[in-house]
């Protein structure tokens, strides 16, 4: 066998150094393989690699054949229980909600399909770039093959490492010199993310001198491999480069990076990356391999530590480019990460060099996601990985202690303080804030057992943790400005930002430390530690002062918060914040009580910070901080965002509850009131009398009121706030439950919205879907829309007003609603506070605040100043809140009552106290005695409802909750609502007998105004026919004659009104006229040339139309050109650099409707209905071909220069005297008025220009072709349109529809005397040769046209013909052409076995003489029940639009038959069209026509499909890059590589995107389209006008979800595609885009041509 081994091969498996050998051979082969030119060819270059490379290699490593060899490897391999799929950029990845451990754990779609969790609620998400999840199977290797194995892996690898952290451009390593050197170099630019594409593209042009597509081709493979070559020659040639690239990109930043290096190395690191991919191809044969290759890249080298080859590759990764990153990042993936061995050592060694890793991608200027520091989410997230490196290599200290070492600027306390960070500090904060991702990887899933190592290594980074927190507390003080506003906005962003990505890691340290009781109670002490060393530091100067009010005192300190400084940071307080309801809700503070230092805390000291925080709030709403800018009210707005407020906002409440919980209710509620500096107000003798002073400042006044109002709902929020577990007796869902209902108590909200709403845990997880259905029902949604949760009504009487999560504004609309709700029930308006849970025990005397004597005093204060209104020194909402307390203390009370035993004495007694009057010698009225007297206070009716509740509750005589009482209310209201309605229905009576009454003595009155309306009606039907039997016709000498009336408009301009006549003002509709393929059958016919088309004959296929549509608003034509001439003057009036695309280009004739903003581009002039003779003695066909025949001899003579008459109209057909039936020298009269014959030029004009993108030439014979073609086009749209959404043919157009389509078809009938009419007669010619020879023609377009252009040769008739009679034998004849063309492209079908119909054989007849003239193509048909059937399915579009045009052409009402769905259409149909009703009377049901109407692509249900499919789709210009934004054409299923200079094309003189170039060549400049990876659709217009649009994919809650943000699995919305694709059908895309820019101007700035 070994010899067939190739010679290379055989000589390195007797050689003893394989090393040398192998450098030997690649030092000679690789420099003749790559790197040969300046342009690569990477196809030659693999073929050659793998002939004289890598083919040795394997023969080595098999001992054979390697495609024998490989395969046996394959077959024995036991693949590892992983799946080992590594996910492409964008490709959806599946996390179970309910089973995962964290976001990380996800699933490709394969093995997602196949398992339990689709069943499950899932997420879906697209990737960046990851891996899913690995037996030991070397048992089925021999010995040598594993030797040989070890022996190629070590070289190749060390090879590959070798070149990849190599870092000399002009030498090699030792053993691969060339033998013979060239002289040749690369100017190699490698790529940074500093400088943008602009900018290095126009370095390139400078430095290169290329073009500008050659710099961008340079650009993007700089950006997607990380490096390009951009010049080859000698050393000076590259080296002038590199000078000119370096001097343009460094005046700004650090210039970019280029390197001139020596040809050979460049080839020596282009294989070794060739090297690494055929490992990751290899290994992937078997296991063992990949367990060989582990061993060799771990196993340590001579120098000791970190000398692994995995080790260098780590610890060189900043200095290698993106390609090679890359690569090596991938073959890790697919083997040190597929065994939880392998995985575990290489763990170790990341978690060694973790500090000096981390630092280096500071320094780098490289993405996260192409450093190897990325690759931590693999080892951190697995749970058995993250304890052992925790309690083994201490990582958790190490990831904190990183951090806080690279946050070096501190102030003089030892504070972060980011106030004058530079630029460089701020991309170094970015930067560092992945550890906290790392960290927040280490400790996502808790333990369930705890070894002691593992609660010492836990403690220890707790410690580090803590000292990182206390580096937090404070930073950031704020000072008030008094006087001048502060001129520099300090900075504030950095530390909200710190706060935030923390958040979770603080919350995952409490659960931590929830889970061991040991763990908790160390915490707890070192927190505290930690908390009393922060107060301990803070010099504030206080002076200790005394407060003394209602008969206590207390010693605090004072400190005014107006005055000094304060911060809104404190981690410190709040984190023991949240360990101390650990100790209640653990039971540890019962059970443990003398492990814990209960007895030494100072409870003034723990709410010391925190009031003073909640204090600067409440001067920030009152507007004391006003001068302090922008910059605290954003802190404010984020410290009660739900992002931030679980670890500030709710931990600073609950460190208020644990400090008053340990303290006094008097010292506390006294200190509360020197902090909010109102202590003054309320300790004064006289306090109750005090706001009567008129000589107070309104300013002042007006703070106070407010901040007394913050105080207040403080106190409520401190004895009220019990929802969370350990502070009240209630479930983990009890929190979550209440936050959702009072969402729902504002308003019904969509699932996005509660989700926004609600504070997520660590998996992005809210908790709303375990609780949501026990307080809201869901309404699911209809074409529009968003689904919306509604609250339950048994659950509105949990509302709480001052709940503590509501805004202001959340509180007043939620107050609203719900008195609102109540209105509508029938209740009274009170909001009285809800029932609540009771304390834990840690928090039980938290009730005695609400019986204490300084609350009695503050809440008699307030209700004294309300029985005294005058002064005006309180406000409403005081009241409110007072009354609001005094209801939660008789709650309190009786549910105290309730509960109690006989044996427990109730200590709770609120009634007794507010009943007590105040002592001697101020004797001042008690609470209740104030409350009876605000019952019937004038001014305070508002609040009467919820005073006499309180004074109902004070009676104990009454059942709980005093229901008697309340029913008894109840009845007498609704007693008053009873007697109303008799009242307004007797109201009702009357007025209808004064009517009557009316009616009776005015008979004559409405007699005469019954016939006027009688006659308005027959008018408005125009046509009622004599007789029953008198059938409707629209074309044709016996079509009917509607009656005459008037048609007045009214301008939208003038408001005035106009009658619409030939020789009057011209009235004029806007339109909107564009190209269209709705309707095409051959999207890939190449575009025409503008300036030899012909569109005299639209080809059936229908490539291409010109549509014409409307909004329906009427002007006159000079107001009109008044109002365009001032759009053209607004826009040249505008300063150029202001100028931006608009919705509309007026340089292109666009303005938008001055009534409804619809875009439009030119005007339809409005026209009367042009009446014919009502002569029936009309030629018959025969007859009339005869005359049409000498007619066209006689203009065929007149004007030479018409084509050749066709061979039909020959000699034979003409008689003498040729000039018998035809006037050529009578000269017809121009019926219309100036202004009309100006609009219709203009509107022909325009159709012109656009439908064949010229420009205007208003002498081009083509003009009235396209005005014809325009008219026919709409036709069959809306025509098809209506069968499309199965509407009848008439009554169901909107009236915008029928005015465009009457305007469209009279003016079709005018438009000839624009014209030059010999030329038009010449299109007449033409068209009616054309209903013979040429049978691929557009029937459609083609009578319309022939029909239309008739009128010129009318006007020169002197035979007597009628317009009406001739029109019917035009629609004849082409009505016989169109019968044959269908017979001609039918194919044989069944026949049936029932008696032949007349018509059958007719058709048999028919077909069989086309045979004999045709020749034998024509298949042989003996039944004529199929050609009847092709002829009736066929011919229908064709009839129904002859239909509508001639309806609106001659204004002759349509028959109500038609005005329906229903049977037996096809006869009425052909009476109205005057065809004979016996032709085609077997038509039942309907068929599949001949051409079907076109529709959007048909979509799939799961949207991951499609995340997919974009996934594995590749930029067609990248070399098998993958798109970075895939997008799909919903026209015609095109993937596209949307938004990336890679595939920008060159469109009429501009560079343009993939969707840009696209829609020109598929949608006549109009695309829908679908951008995959945001799951929005995409609407474009040209080259300057776009939006997006709500996509038709839905998640279970009936919202969209763009952006794929919440991640919730998408499913087709069968209706919402549907109204998409009608807007594409009805060409209303355009104009949905031009309401979209209308609506949001930041549309108008987007650069829409680069999509």
């Amino acid at each position: 066998m070994v010899s067939l081994l190739p010679p290379s091969t055989q000589k390195w498996l007797q050689v003893t150094d394989l090393y040398k050998e192998v450098y030997h051979h690649l030092a000679r082969y690789v420099p003749k393989i790559y790197c040969l030119g300046p342009n690569l060819n990477p196809q030659s270059e693999d073929l050659l690699a793998q002939m004289l490379l890598q083919a040795p290699l394997e023969w080595y490593l098999c001992g054979e054949d390697p495609s024998t060899g490989l395969a046996k490897l394959e077959q024995n391999n036991q693949p590892s229980q992983l799946c080992g799929h590594v996910f492409k950029v964008g490709e959806p990845t599946y996390s179970c909600r309910e089973c995962a451990a964290d976001p990380t754990c996800v699933l490709c779609m394969q093995c997602f399909l196949g398992s339990v969790h689709k069943e499950h609620r899932y997420r879906v998400r697209t990737a960046t770039t990851s891996t899913t999840h690995s037996m030991d199977p070397l048992a089925h290797l021999s010995t040598d093959m594993i030797a040989r194995c070890y022996n190629v892996f070590s070289v190749v690898l060390k090879y590959a490492v070798d070149m990849l952290t190599w870092d000399k451009e002009d030498e090699l390593p030792l053993g691969l010199e060339p033998p013979d050197r060239s002289d040749t170099y690369y100017c190699m630019l490698f790529n940074d993310e500093v400088h943008t594409y602009e900018q290095v593209i126009y370095t390139l042009q400078k430095a290169v001198n290329c073009t500008q597509k050659e710099a961008v081709s340079f650009a993007t493979t700089v950006d997607r491999d990380g490096r390009k070559s951009v010049r080859f020659g000698d050393f000076a040639f590259c080296e002038l480069a590199k000078s000119v690239i370096v001097r343009n990109t460094s005046r700004q930043s650090k210039p970019l990076r280029v390197q001139v290096m020596h040809s050979s190395v460049v080839a020596h690191q282009c294989f070794a990356l060739k090297a690494l991919h055929w490992l990751g191809h290899v290994i992937g044969y078997s296991d063992a391999l990949r367990r060989i290759l582990c061993q060799v890249g771990l196993e340590r080298g001579p120098e000791g530590e970190n000398s692994s080859l995995v080790d260098t590759l780590m610890l060189c990764d900043s200095k290698m480019w993106k390609g090679a990153r890359n690569v090596y990042h991938q073959l890790f993936m697919s083997s040190l990460l597929m065994d939880l061995k392998y995985k575990k050592l290489f763990a170790i060694q990341f978690a060694k060099n973790y500090e000096r890793l981390q630092s280096d991608y500071v320094k780098d200027d490289h993405d996260r996601e192409f450093s190897v520091t990325d690759l931590s989410v693999q080892m951190f997230t697995v749970p058995s990985l993250a304890r052992m490196l925790i309690t083994e290599e201490n990582l958790m200290t190490t990831i904190i202690r990183t951090f806080v070492d690279h946050l070096r600027h501190r102030d003089l306390q030892g504070r972060f303080q980011f106030e004058r960070y530079t630029a460089q500090q701020a991309f170094k904060f970015r930067r560092v804030q992945s550890l906290i991702g790392d960290l927040k990887y280490v400790l996502i899933s808790r333990p369930t057992e705890w070894s002691d190592q593992l609660r010492e290594k836990f403690l220890e980074g707790l410690d580090t943790f803590l000292e990182l927190l206390k580096c937090m507390q404070g930073m950031d003080p704020v000072v008030r400005q008094v006087g001048q506003h502060i001129e520099m906005e300090p900075e504030w962003e950095a530390a909200f930002t710190l706060q935030m990505k923390l958040t979770h890691i603080i919350s995952m340290i409490q659960e931590w430390c929830a889970t061991d009781e040991r763990v908790l109670i160390e915490a707890y002490k070192k927190c505290l530690t930690a908390l009393t060393h922060c107060h301990s530091g803070f010099a504030d100067g206080e002076q200790p002062i005394t407060l003394s009010m209602c008969g206590h005192s207390v010693d605090t300190i004072r400190y005014c918060v107006s005055q000094e400084k304060v911060s809104i940071h404190l981690p410190v307080s709040r984190l023991l914040a949240g360990l101390h309801v650990l100790l209640s809700k653990m039971e540890v503070a019962y059970r443990f009580p003398e492990q814990l230092p209960l007895s030494e805390l100072s409870p003034p000291m723990l709410i010391e910070h925190p009031l003073r925080c909640l204090v600067l709030c409440a001067q920030v709403h009152a507007g004391m901080w006003r001068r302090n800018g922008f910059s605290l009210v954003n802190q404010i707005y984020y410290y009660h965002n739900v992002k931030c407020r679980v670890e500030m906002f709710d931990k600073d409440l609950i460190m208020l509850q644990a400090g008053a919980s340990m303290m006094d209710p008097n010292h506390f509620l006294m200190i509360v009131l020197s902090r909010f500096e109102l202590y003054h107000i309320f300790s004064s003798a006289d306090c109750r009398k005090r706001y009567n002073r008129e000589n107070a400042n309104k300013d002042v006044v007006q703070q106070n009121n407010t901040l007394t109002e913050e105080m207040l709902h403080l106190i409520m929020m401190v004895v009220g706030e019990r929802f969370e577990a350990g502070i009240g007796q209630v479930e983990g869902c009890d929190e979550i439950k209440r936050e959702i209902l009072h969402q729902l108590c504002i308003r019904p909200m969509a699932h996005s919205e509660l989700v926004k709403a609600l504070p997520e845990n660590e998996n992005k997880e809210t908790g709303m879907e375990r609780v949501i259905d026990c307080v809201a029902s869901f309404k699911k949604p209809g074409v529009t829309g968003r689904g919306l949760y509604e609250l339950r009504p048994e659950c509105a009487k949990q509302f709480n007003l001052y709940f503590h999560h509501y805004s202001r504004a959340d509180q007043s609309k939620a107050e609203e609603a719900q008195r609102k709700l109540k209105r509508q029930n029938g209740e009274d308006t009170a909001l009285p506070p809800p029932v609540l849970p009771p304390f834990c025990p840690l928090f039980a005397s938290l009730v005695n605040i609400l019986q204490c004597d300084v609350l009695l005093g503050m809440l008699g204060a307030v209700l004294q100043w309300a029985v005294e209104p005058s002064a005006g020194h309180w406000s409403e909402s005081m009241l409110q809140r007072v009354l609001h307390l005094i209801g939660m203390a008789l709650l309190e009370e009786h549910q105290q009552l309730e509960n109690s035993s006989e044996d427990n004495d109730v200590y709770f007694n609120f009634t007794l106290k507010m009943s007590r009057p105040g002592e001697a010698p101020s004797n001042t009225a008690s609470v209740l005695a104030l409350l009876e007297n605000l019952q019937n206070a004038p001014h305070l009716e508002v609040h009467e409802d919820m005073i006499r509740w309180l004074l109902k509750c004070t009676d104990t005589s009454a059942s709980p909750l005093f229901q008697t009482a309340c029913d008894k209310d109840k009845a007498e209201r609704k007693r008053k609502a009873e007697m109303a309605r008799l009242r307004r229905e007797k109201v009702m009576a009357q007025m209808s007998e004064m009517q009557r009454h009316f009616i009776n003595e005015n008979k004559e009155l409405f007699q005469q105004s019954l016939e006027e309306l009688d006659a308005s009606t027959s008018t408005s039907l125009e046509h009622s026919p004599a007789s029953p039997d008198a059938a409707l016709a629209c074309v044709g000498p016996r079509r009917s004659r509607p009656r005459e009336k008037r048609q007045v408009v009214t301008c939208i301009l003038c408001q005035e009104e106009q009658e619409i006549r030939a020789d009057g003002k011209a009235m004029v509709l806007a339109a909107f006229v564009q190209r269209s393929t709705v309707m095409s059958k051959n999207r890939t016919r190449p575009p025409h040339d503008p300036k030899r088309y012909d569109p005299l004959f639209m080809h059936p296929d229908l490539s291409f139309g010109t549509h014409t549509g409307s909004c329906g608003h009427i002007m006159h034509s000079h107001c009109w050109q008044r109002y365009f001439e001032a759009v053209q003057a607004k826009e040249q009036r505008r300063q150029q650099r202001l100028r931006v695309h608009t919705s509309y280009d007026v340089g292109n004739g666009e303005f938008l409707c001055p009534l409804c903003e619809c875009l439009s581009n030119t005007v339809i002039p409005l026209l009367p209905r042009t009446m014919g003779s009502s002569s029936c003695d009309q030629p018959g066909l025969g007859q009339w071909l005869k005359i049409s025949g000498q007619q066209i001899k006689a203009m065929h003579s007149a004007h030479r220069k018409l084509q050749p008459v066709s061979e039909y109209w020959n000699a034979e057909h003409c008689v003498k005297g040729t000039h018998m039936f035809l006037s050529p020298d009578k000269c017809p009269m121009n019926p219309y008025s100036s202004t009309i014959k100006e609009m219709l030029t203009t509107f022909g004009t325009a159709t012109y220009k656009v439908g064949l993108k010229v420009h205007p030439n208003e002498q081009d014979p083509r003009i009235p072709i396209m005005c014809w073609s325009s008219c026919a086009y709409t036709i069959q749209s809306i025509e098809r349109l209506l069968v499309d959404e199965k509407k009848p043919l008439f009554g169901s157009l909107p009236c915008r529809q029928d005015d465009c389509l009457s305007s469209l078809a009279r003016f079709g009938s005018a438009c000839w005397t624009a014209a030059c009419q010999p030329t038009v007669q010449g299109h007449f010619i033409r068209l009616l040769a054309a209903t013979q020879p040429y049978m691929t023609s557009g029937m459609t377009s083609l009578w319309v046209s022939v029909v239309l252009s008739y009128g010129s040769v009318h006007s020169q008739d002197s035979s007597g013909l009628s317009v009406d009679a001739v029109q019917l034998h035009l629609f004849h004849l082409i009505t016989v052409a169109h019968m044959v063309q269908i017979l001609l492209t039918s194919g044989p079908g069944k026949e049936r076995g029932n008696p032949i119909p007349v018509c059958e054989e007719g058709a048999c007849r028919l077909y069989n003489t086309l045979r004999t003239h045709v020749g034998s193509s024509l298949p042989e048909v003996g039944s004529g029940w199929h050609l009847w059937r092709c002829v009736k399915t066929g011919i229908l579009p064709y009839l129904r639009g002859a239909a509508l045009f001639f309806h609106h052409l001659h204004g002759v009402p349509a028959p109500p038959e038609l005005h329906a769905l229903c049977p037996g259409q096809w006869e009425v149909l052909c009476g109205y069209l005057s065809l004979p009703s016996n032709l085609l009377q077997l038509f039942h049901g309907q068929q599949d026509f001949p051409r079907e109407s076109n529709s959007l692509i048909d979509l799939p249900d799961d949207y991951s499909a499609l995340i997919n499919q974009a996934s594995s789709f590749t930029c067609p210009k990248s070399g098998g890059d993958k798109s970075r934004a895939p997008t799909l054409c919903l026209v015609c299923g095109s993937m596209l590589c949307s938004q990336s200079y890679c595939c920008q094309t060159e469109l009429e003189g501009e560079d343009v995107g993939a969707c840009t170039a696209h829609t020109f060549a598929c949608g006549a400049g109009v695309g829908i389209f679908l951008r995959v990876r945001e799951s929005q659709v995409l609407f474009l217009a040209g080259k300057t006008k776009g939006c997006f649009y709500a996509p038709p994919y839905l998640d279970d809650y009936g919202e969209t979800d763009q952006g794929l943000r919440r991640g919730n699995p998408l499913h087709l919305c069968h209706e919402r595609y549907r109204k998409i694709q009608k807007l594409w059908r009805q060409h209303s895309i355009t104009e949905e885009i031009g309401h979209a820019q209308e609506a949001n101007q930041t549309l108008v700035g987007i650069d829409w041509q680069h999509l």
